[in-house]
């Protein structure tokens, strides 16, 4: 599947039809996220139209680590996953591995995460979890970093957006069916 320009999702069994493209070979494993749902999707669409080179990311709630890698894949200095269950944790290593990808990503359980502040904070969850993480995920963006959120129905999006507008110039949604995305860029 294709997401923007230049960035592919591929089965792991199967041969990339681009091979100039940034190929992202995936098995998800036990854990969420092939890229087929419309919350994935929205997020792949922003990263590969962002420079994400040379910056520190963060993928909260990494799932798969399919948008880690991405980033990653994308020129990205460091990816810092973070994932409360341990099979997300796994399958992003073993993803990462078969894309060439481990010395730029880093897993941690939430707990665990370094007191890091990244370029690009990436949290394609739920709303009500990422309502309550607000805070936690603005302390980790850095003064002038993106925050990406995604896992949000359209009727959600509201709320969430005035939630992070504390720390965010808050971006207009980005639709796709009954999702939302929602960007920002952090403001203090």
């Amino acid at each position: 599947i294709a997401f923007g320009q230049r960035l592919w999702v591929c089965p792991c069994w199967k041969t990339p039809p681009d091979q100039n493209a940034v190929n992202m070979m995936l098995d998800p494993g036990l854990a969420f996220g092939t890229g087929t749902h419309e919350t994935t999707a929205l997020c792949l669409r922003w990263l590969d139209s962002a420079d994400v080179a040379g910056k520190i990311v963060v993928d909260y709630g990494c799932g798969s680590g399919i948008l880690a890698i991405a980033a990653a894949l994308l020129g990205a200095k460091t990816v810092y996953c973070v994932d409360n269950d341990p099979q997300a944790l796994i399958a992003t290593q073993d993803n990462a591995r078969r894309n060439n990808v481990t010395d730029k990503i880093q897993v941690f359980a939430p707990d665990a995460m370094p007191a890091i502040q990244a370029h690009i904070m990436l949290a394609n969850i739920l709303a009500g979890p990422l309502m309550s993480l607000s805070e936690r995920l603005a302390g980790h963006t850095l003064n002038a970093g993106h925050i990406v959120l995604s896992g949000i129905l359209q009727d959600q999006a509201n709320d969430v957006s005035d939630t992070y507008s504390q720390w965010f110039n808050m971006d207009p949604a980005a639709i796709d069916g009954d999702w939302v995305r929602l960007t920002g860029v952090k403001a203090h």
